[in-house]
């Protein structure tokens, strides 16, 4: 079984250099081959790859960017499997034999991915090192191959993706639109997916990574990269590859277990089916459903749950009475004109134990009093004030909407976000006027709510 390494690189010669030294000491020889795709360094790392025996290099006179750059390499590659890696990692014992196993322990997997000390949509793990050979003490103990530990995956990041030849030949190349690159990871997860294989995360299988050190040379460029590669994704894709892939760990961990049955599971508004996934993860035994809005979201969705697609305000819903273990409504309840309507709908399809889980943003925070008190009130595209809510809950109002609804026995948790010396002293100050009890709440930027159905009195 022979792996074909692709790997760019663009300056920054010191971290190919360790990457590759990692490579060459924790990888069986015979069992890959490296090819470097240089983009027109300057920093000597040309003349570095050029004196490699053990590298097959191709040298662009010009910066072609990551998508044209890996689709290069994967064109002359001769492995059974594609690795797509930044040259800005160290690999570690085991890490290429625990991957390689889970790709093809099944055919319908199409690609996997190893988790980190860094990196986006939950793929990092805590870690405690200071140096690489603490690192690497880590990772030898870490990287012990263990199907458990294997989790599918919406999408994985592009920093160490393992394909199968055989999926990249049925999906085609990297999409090149996406230039000089970001999102083109999520578009070819997105694509293999569709083409019917899963996406694993190896939870067993760690690498150190130390995470884009040539796009963020420039933080405004990148942040400004960012959004436009976002806004090509959703002009190909129909939804947002940010908002529509969230998982809301947060959420899952509000639920609750089911003994001795089939947990069945309701989302409104489930997107893609993050939080879908992540709940047929955590609890194994499971039925999945959703109804959502946008219909190239559903499409994603559709791929692990039964999915209806439509506006929950407008739809008739066909589940039988009393069928649903839980309901989760993770950002939905301020998009409805009339969320009371819905939630006492939503009633009569739960199990009489049953539960609901949702989101709602809190307009009690105290930025939006800030801005209030100051004579602002500025609807943005996301947030607490997002342009598309339509109605605006404190802690106190959420129990009561609940209550009257049918809902008892309110567990509440929160999110919030980092807030400077001048907010607490905001945040102080508006507490001396109104109730130190309240300053929790002024804080809270997002309640998380679990409730339970009020049984049917009986006749």
């Amino acid at each position: 079984m022979l792996t074909s390494i692709v790997m760019l690189t663009y300056n920054k010669i010191a971290h190919t250099q360790t990457c590759i030294e990692s490579i060459r000491e924790y990888t069986e020889q015979g069992t890959y081959e490296l090819i470097v795709v240089d983009n027109g360094s300057t920093d000597g790392t040309l003349e570095w790859l050029q004196q490699q025996p053990d590298i097959r290099a191709i040298l662009n006179t010009e910066n072609q960017g990551f998508p044209k750059g890996c689709n290069q390499g994967i064109a002359i590659a001769n492995g059974d499997s594609i690795l797509l890696l930044n040259n800005d990692t160290i690999v570690t014992r085991n890490w290429l034999p625990n991957l390689t196993t889970c790709l093809f322990s099944s055919p319908d997997i199409g690609a996997v991915g190893a988790v980190t000390n860094n990196c986006s949509y939950s793929q990092s793990i805590p870690v405690n090192y200071q140096n690489t050979p603490e690192m690497q003490s880590f990772a030898a103990a870490y990287n012990q191959s263990d199907p458990a530990k294997w989790e599918e995956r919406l999408k994985l990041v592009g920093f160490c993706m393992l394909i199968k030849k055989s999926v990249v030949d049925e999906v085609g190349l990297l999409d090149e639109v996406f230039t000089p690159g970001n999102y083109e990871d999520d578009d070819y997860s997105l694509r293999i997916r569709l083409a019917g294989y899963r996406l694993m995360l190896c939870t067993d299988t760690f690498i150190h990574h130390f995470g884009s050190i040539s796009f963020k040379d420039n933080n405004a460029l990148f942040a400004q990269l960012l959004r436009d590669n976002a806004k090509k994704f959703e002009d190909k894709w129909g939804f947002n590859p940010v908002y529509s892939t969230f998982m809301r760990n947060e959420i899952v961990a509000m639920m609750d277990p089911v003994s001795e049955r089939t947990m069945r599971v309701l989302e409104v508004g489930c997107a893609c089916g993050g939080i879908l996934l992540k709940i047929k993860h955590t609890f194994k035994e499971v039925e999945l459903y959703g109804i959502e809005l946008n219909e190239n979201a559903a499409r994603s969705a559709r791929l692990i749950a039964d999915v209806t697609v439509g506006d929950i305000e407008q739809l008739q819903l066909n589940y039988p009475a009393e069928f649903f273990d839980v309901i989760i409504m993770a950002d939905v309840l301020e998009h409805m004109a009339d969320p009371w309507k819905i939630l006492k709908q939503l009633r009569n399809y739960l199990r009489s134990d049953g539960k609901v889980v949702a989101s709602i943003p809190n307009v009690m925070h105290f930025s939006v009093i800030r801005d209030m008190l100051n004579g602002f009130w500025n609807y943005q595209d996301a947030g607490i004030l997002d342009r598309t809510h339509l109605r605006f809950f404190t802690l106190h109002e959420i129990g009561k909407m609940f209550g009257e609804c049918g809902f008892t026995n309110l567990v509440f948790n929160f999110t919030s976000i980092p807030a400077s010396e001048g907010d607490l002293k905001f945040i102080n100050d508006l507490a001396e006027i109104t109730n130190k009890n309240l300053i929790s709440q002024y804080m809270s930027y997002q309640y998380l709510v679990k409730a339970s159905k009020i049984p049917e009195a009986a006749p």
